[in-house]
């Protein structure tokens, strides 16, 4: 574990920000570095975890219904997960964050994004949408639809855990085509590419 100081970025406070990283291996993720601010001036606190074994990127297909609901899903930060037949799709931004869980909660995590979307939007057209997906989703859960989920990671950290889930490689375009949530460095040059912007 290594601690030092610097400067707050939310109240200016000279060398008042601790920063503590450290290292370690978790099943899946691989090793992994937890960062931790802590503002001893104003209290500010920021926590992250960031994978930093390289992997292969990897793409992961599956079949949903109501009788692989409790299959694994292990999902990084850098993963995009789609359910294409109802036009949801999650991509990794700045605060995105990796997580372990099943096509159940997955699912469930869609249905809440859904929802809140539904909270904002007084456009009845959206509206209407938002229903419908909701309808849709309690289908799959309940049997009565099958949809494919697809999880892709361009830096392989992520897996679905199940039989029949099919594995194949990234393309170089499919990855071109992937946000990140990173800024990140390609073919070894020091040029700087943020795909979210």
């Amino acid at each position: 574990m290594s601690k030092m100081f610097s400067d707050c970025p939310i109240c200016k406070a000279h060398q008042r920000m601790e920063v503590t990283t450290k290292t370690e291996k978790i099943p899946y993720f691989g090793e992994i570095m937890e960062s931790t601010l802590l503002c001893h001036e104003c209290g500010y606190k920021h926590a992250d975890t960031i994978c930093i074994e390289k992997k292969d990127p990897v793409k992961y297909t599956l079949l949903i219904g109501k009788d692989n609901l409790n299959a694994r899903i292990v999902k990084s930060q850098s993963s995009t997960l789609t359910i294409p037949e109802l036009g949801l799709k999650v991509e990794p931004g700045p605060q995105s964050q990796g997580y372990v869980s099943n096509v159940e909660g997955v699912l469930d995590r869609f249905e809440k994004a859904v929802k809140t979307a539904l909270s904002w939007t007084e456009d009845q057209q959206s509206q209407q949408n938002a229903v419908k997906i909701i309808g849709f989703i309690d289908e799959v859960k309940n049997g009565d639809k099958k949809v494919t989920l697809i999880l892709e990671d361009p830096f392989g950290h992520s897996i679905i855990i199940d039989e029949n889930a099919q594995k194949t490689e990234l393309t170089k375009e499919e990855i071109k085509g992937l946000k990140t949530g990173f800024l990140t460095f390609e073919n070894d040059e020091l040029e700087m590419n943020n795909k979210d912007k």
